[in-house]
């Protein structure tokens, strides 16, 4: 992979870090409390009956989301470590080059496509 793809990659990864710190934020601010448990006070819900039950499961939602995020930041970040050591681009598994295209499509990717279908039936 030349330095030119390689910072090409880099700037996609670090783009879709920088987007979902923004939509973390954003859910975080936006009716996830800071204990989970806890009403908002800002819900027009938390005081009726009736609608706490939804009042609940937007805030399981919401937490779902920022779950999702956290964990996709956590990969986004071990692709930027692999980046800085020299490791990026290659299969974890069976240390054949990934694809370009493969990683343009998924950047943090950590298996070649071959391996990767390989987990995949192993799953099923």
């Amino acid at each position: 992979m030349t330095r030119k793809q390689l910072d090409y990659l880099k700037s996609i990864i670090l783009a879709k870090r920088e987007r979902i710190l923004k939509e973390s934020d954003f859910r975080k601010g936006n009716g996830l409390s800071a204990s989970f448990g806890e009403a908002s006070e800002n819900s027009a819900y938390a005081f009726h009956m009736a609608d706490q039950g939804t009042d609940t499961m937007e805030k399981e939602q919401q937490y779902m989301f920022v779950t999702r995020d956290e964990n996709f930041l956590y990969h986004l970040s071990l692709a930027l470590e692999r980046i800085e050591k020299g490791e990026y681009g290659k299969c974890v598994q069976c240390d054949d080059e990934i694809s370009f295209e493969r990683l343009e499509a998924v950047p943090h990717c950590r298996l070649c496509i071959k391996c990767k279908s390989k987990e995949e039936i192993n799953k099923r």
